[in-house]
């Protein structure tokens, strides 16, 4: 596996050889080895170029996280204190992504001069496992047991509307009332469109016939601000807004609980100083923006 991960970063056999200090005979071999061992081929090989198979490509996350595991094992085994180091890889929603956690990442980085990392930023609950993702920010609870969760806060669904359009047509007092009033559907938060509401403890749906869907946030919630309509939002994406008064919140005793917001990691027998290091620095950092008002 420490030959495959070799080959995979220098891009040839050769390359590969002269870095581990072995024949090429012996990178060729090992290398066919594993792939008689795993039954799929783990790279395109013509004369001029070698790349990466599907197969690979997923076996070669894997391949880094275990190696990454054994080397945190053996540095505690020899009592040495692990430095964090290596290659992080991160996942957040878009938005929640653009307006904090990318900021955050960098922070991180300024203190952690051995660690690079990459952000993926998607509207999507991705597995972490298969696409080798090292920690996951998520707004979601968290039904799958084989993964960890540290809790850093919640966020709740807004409706809100701007002030000019409320003087207009009127703020809406109960959900049936919005199908009286133009809608801003954002997608992602809300793909169908049935609006699930809470009405004296009960899940209430409204079934509406938006105006306008867009499966951006910042899209709807300008939409919203230039007067053309409520829309729905998560609480972190509209609370500068809320606060500037450039959109008011409506239906508030009608919006559902909370959603808890947690860092995601798979299980490990032995955690990697990385991923450590980063959630230790993230967990009070998020806390501290997500009980913002």
């Amino acid at each position: 596996m420490e030959v495959f991960a070799v080959v995979a970063d220098a891009g040839s056999l050769a390359a590969a050889a002269k870095r581990l200090r072995l024949s090429p005979a012996a990178v060729t071999r090992a290398i066919a080895a594993l792939e008689d061992r795993l039954g799929v081929r783990l790279f395109n090989r013509t004369t001029r170029s070698l790349s990466l198979t599907e197969a690979g490509t997923r076996f070669l996350d894997s391949t880094r996280r275990l190696l990454s595991e054994v080397e945190e094992a053996e540095k505690a085994a020899a009592g040495a204190t692990a430095i964090p180091s290596g290659h992080l890889t991160l996942t957040a929603s878009v938005t929640f992504g653009r307006t904090d956690v990318a900021a955050l990442v960098l922070d991180f980085l300024q203190e952690q001069p051995r660690v690079t990392a990459s952000l993926l930023l998607l509207d999507r609950v991705v597995n972490l496992v298969e696409e080798g993702i090292d920690v996951a920010v998520r707004i979601a609870h968290l039904p799958d047991s084989t993964l960890v969760a540290r809790r850093v806060g919640t966020v709740r669904r807004v409706l809100v509307a701007s002030p000019a359009y409320l003087a207009e047509r009127g703020a809406p007092e109960k959900p049936d009332d919005l199908k009286r009033h133009d809608v801003i559907a954002f997608t992602g938060l809300l793909p169908g469109r049935e609006w699930r509401l809470v009405d004296d403890g009960r899940d209430t749906a409204v079934v509406l016939s938006p105006r306008f869907e867009v499966n951006d946030a910042v899209a709807a919630i300008a939409g919203a601000e230039r007067g053309d309509g409520i829309t729905i939002a998560l609480s972190y994406m509209v609370a500068g807004a809320i606060a500037q008064r450039r959109l008011i919140p409506v239906l508030d005793r009608f919006t559902p609980p909370a959603v808890p917001v947690q860092l995601v990691y798979p299980r490990a027998r032995t955690m990697a100083a990385k991923v450590r290091a980063f959630l230790d620095f993230a967990a009070p950092r998020l806390q501290t923006t997500l009980s913002r008002p």
